[in-house]
């Protein structure tokens, strides 16, 4: 089979195609055919050694893909033979390997997939969506105004929507171009604006009607912070997703006090057991299946594309789910 393999860190011509041997699933677990890998930010950053984790080299990238059931190892039930199935790998005692024609993962972590759901959709409702799902479970918006940072991105297109559905008073998007934010506002933002220009966090206020957004989902971070948490009323608070990118010093910190802010951390995989995580999927998956949820891709490559896909990602040209087509 096919994989994309990282031996060494750098830009996006450190991912290399090689071929290996198609592997073979161990008791309890399903071989799977890819059909899509998703693709995503901090794997940009992993490939050039500038996340908060270190991959062991050579490593194949990719945490989360979508296929169908191809072989079982012992003790997996015949049926799944031929099954749609998402394969949420960074859950897994193997978290990585999505860039590839197979994987194995655990059957007890693949998750069905209905009819209607195509692969692509369903590997943006993975990593990103399980993120957007949990922010606003871990900060409820209900009756709340929210600011969503990249909200014409994975996550944010995806927790715009989410956060309208459960009740916020206002949600105010903002991202870094025209086309951008006319696709939040198209997804059910209330208010979207530009942060590439100087008062963006005034015009934050301004649309929450003055005193500024009761929460604000971070997935940015970097000097992103900082500048939002001018947007952040007095008693809001910040919830801070952007792992590795920390930029909140102890001026920004002594002002949440003064203020009654309050700083969330927020990390994925703690939040997850096996249980949990086939639920939240199994919902994720009905409602964007049902038209409840709209998944926005952001472009599709072939699997020897990879460094393609990343330059799209790193050069902020896209919005949406990139995925890879093996």
């Amino acid at each position: 089979m096919r994989a994309i393999q990282l031996n060494r860190f750098g830009g996006p011509d450190v991912l290399d195609v090689v071929e290996m041997s198609k592997p073979l699933p161990q008791a309890g677990e399903v071989l799977i055919r890819v059909r899509a890998a998703g693709v995503n930010f901090f794997e940009v950053l992993m490939r050039g050694d500038r996340y908060a984790v270190t991959p062991d080299l050579p490593v194949i990238l990719g945490v989360e893909a979508a296929g169908t059931v191809e072989a079982l190892g012992q003790g997996v039930d015949t049926p799944l033979i031929g099954t749609r199935v998402a394969a949420p790998l960074f859950a897994s005692k193997r978290p990585f390997g999505g860039y590839a024609d197979n994987v194995t993962i655990d059957a007890k972590l693949a998750v069905p997939l209905p009819e209607t759901l195509s692969f692509e959709d369903a590997t943006a409702l993975m990593v990103q969506g399980l993120t957007a799902f949990h922010l606003l479970r871990q900060s409820p918006p209900a009756g709340k105004s929210v600011l969503a940072t990249a909200a014409a991105g994975g996550v944010g297109s995806l927790l715009v929507q989410l956060a309208k559905r459960q009740g916020a008073s206002a949600v105010i998007a903002v991202a870094g171009s025209r086309p951008k934010l006319d696709l939040a506002r198209s997804l059910g933002a209330d208010a979207a604006v530009d942060y590439s220009t100087s008062d963006w966090p005034m015009r934050v206020r301004e649309a929450a009607g003055g005193a500024g957004v009761d929460v604000i989902y971070d997935i940015v971070g970097g000097s992103m912070t900082a500048a939002s948490l001018e947007a952040l009323a007095p008693g809001g608070e910040l919830v801070f997703a952007a792992l590795g990118r920390y930029a909140i010093g102890a001026s920004e910190l002594e002002a949440m006090i003064t203020r009654n802010q309050s700083l969330r951390g927020f990390a994925l995989l703690p939040l997850l057991s096996a249980d949990g995580l086939r639920a939240s999927l199994s919902e994720l998956f009905h409602l964007a299946a049902g038209g409840q949820l709209a998944v926005t891709q952001g472009g599709r490559y072939r699997l020897d594309q990879a460094n393609e896909a990343h330059r799209s990602l790193e050069e902020r040209r896209s919005t949406g789910k990139v995925v890879l087509i093996p």
